[in-house]
């Protein structure tokens, strides 16, 4: 199963504790807004067995990539391909396994005996996502 899911990208947060002494979860709103991305590909029936998952995050370039004045369109040569900057692969990866999860793409992220994450930049920001059996 692959797909494409467009959009910036988010991070799972941690849960944090509230004044009332209940803990919340701040990325409930960008989980809620994955949910209907995601809907077209839910599976009929949840994947069981070992599960092998690719993740390819795509982060939109910075201004610093790009050149100034009437090159401004174009990137430095020394612009990196490869994102090494916050948000963390694992943090990215955790909003959208939970989310799978929740959905029903598998019964337990347990099942996931392999996982590769990749962070990258292009222009058009967008997560793609790779399942198949391990």
């Amino acid at each position: 199963m692959y797909f494409i899911v467009d959009g910036i990208p988010r991070q799972q947060q941690r849960h944090r504790s509230a004044k009332w002494g209940g803990v919340y979860d701040p990325s409930a709103k960008d989980k809620k807004a994955l949910m209907p991305k995601l809907k077209p590909y839910i599976p009929k029936q949840p994947m069981t067995g070992a599960l092998m998952v690719q993740l390819v995050f795509y982060m939109p370039r910075p201004k610093k990539h790009y050149r100034t004045g009437k090159f401004r369109h174009e990137l430095k040569k020394d612009a990196p391909f490869q994102h090494t900057n916050s948000p963390d692969g694992d943090n990215l990866a955790k909003l959208v396994l939970d989310v799978m999860e929740n959905a029903g793409f598998y019964k337990n992220d347990s099942q996931i005996s392999k996982l590769q994450i990749e962070k990258c930049y292009d222009k058009q920001p967008r997560t793609e996502i790779h399942i198949e059996y391990a």
